[in-house]
């Protein structure tokens, strides 16, 4: 059996797919559905249990698994209550970290390229204790996840013990299918699609830096699928262990973004370009790209979904039918 933290969310529910798709189904999910219909997101899979978050502790006890897909937490990037991030993205985190060393169950977690802050150090994903240590987040949840980096490269450092196979994936800018009930922090495809179909202009933010174009900031766009195949390759390679990137290599702008998805609803593009709020503009990234050797150098050697492959796909499959869920 396999269990998958955070299974009905975004990049979880996309995992049990997968996981499904590829015949397995002893998949135990942990995580809280709420009330803003993230239970469809495992419409049509099969799965073996569902544990709320007070009970997994207890569900663990004497359990044995395969893995543990570390994917819960509170991921969004305005979060404020520094308690509940902690208790949620740290110590939670470290428990699973302790039960997966002494159970001997390999440990795939995620971590973010939030930890990479303004990118001043660049996007280098060296988990040496003083590489990591240059890195300075710039909100609460990317900080969270940069503590629980730092705790597990500090006890590989001291050649403490671990679990056989241990992984922090740092997820870039992760888009497609099933990501509908995460509000603002849905990606800029499955935000702007309606109002592209029913023919309104998307807005974008003008620059407020010099040498950079309206709507030439740049992030690199991963589709769920790929990130996906990363993890199933990981678990299919026991001896790969480390904190890794997870992106293309290849940033792109939100301009391309937007104009992939026009593209393939058959349109011209309509973009306006609107003046970024005052308050967002020391703080704003704009650039961000995965270095991705690290990966490849492990033996990953698939290829990356091209942007404008992936958002036709997303459109096409998902976004432009009645049933938008994978």
């Amino acid at each position: 059996m396999l269990l998958v933290t955070g299974g009905a969310g975004f990049i979880g529910s996309n995992v049990v797919a997968s996981l499904n798709e590829a015949g397995r189904a002893d998949i135990a999910v942990n995580d809280m559905l709420g009330s803003d219909g993230k239970w469809r997101n495992l419409v049509g899979r099969q799965i073996a249990d569902f544990i709320p978050p007070a009970a997994l502790e207890r569900w663990l006890d004497g359990r044995k698994l395969d893995a543990i897909i570390h994917l819960g937490a509170i991921s969004s990037t305005t979060a404020t209550d520094g308690d509940a991030i902690m208790e949620n993205n740290f110590r939670l985190s470290l428990r699973l970290l302790d039960w997966c060393t002494a159970a001997r169950t390999p440990f795939i977690y995620a971590s973010s390229a939030a930890t990479y802050g303004d990118g001043e150090q660049g996007y280098s994903d060296d988990w040496s204790n003083g590489a990591l240590k240059r890195l300075k987040p710039m909100n609460l949840y990317g900080w969270s996840k940069h503590m629980f980096d730092l705790a597990v490269a500090e006890r590989f450092r001291r050649k403490d013990q671990l679990p056989p196979q241990w992984v922090g994936l740092k997820f870039f800018n992760v888009f497609g299918p099933n990501e509908y009930h995460k509000g603002e922090m849905m990606s800029l495809v499955a935000k702007r699609f309606d109002d592209a179909k029913a023919g309104k202009p998307i807005q974008l933010f003008k620059s407020h830096r010099p040498g950079i174009a309206a709507g030439e900031q740049k992030r690199d766009f991963i589709y769920v699928d790929d990130a996906v195949a990363v993890m199933r390759w990981l678990m299919q390679t026991p001896s790969v262990s480390g904190i890794f990137n997870v992106g293309t290599g290849q940033a792109r702008s939100f301009r391309d973004l937007m104009t992939a998805m026009f593209e393939a609803l058959g349109c011209p593009p309509a973009i306006e370009y609107i003046d970024m709020p005052v308050s967002l503009r020391d703080s704003y990234q704009y650039f961000t790209q995965a270095e991705t050797a690290n990966l490849r150098h492990a033996g990953y050697n698939a290829d990356f979904t091209p942007l404008e492959a992936a958002v036709k796909r997303y459109v096409s499959c998902y976004l432009d039918r009645a049933d938008r869920y994978r």
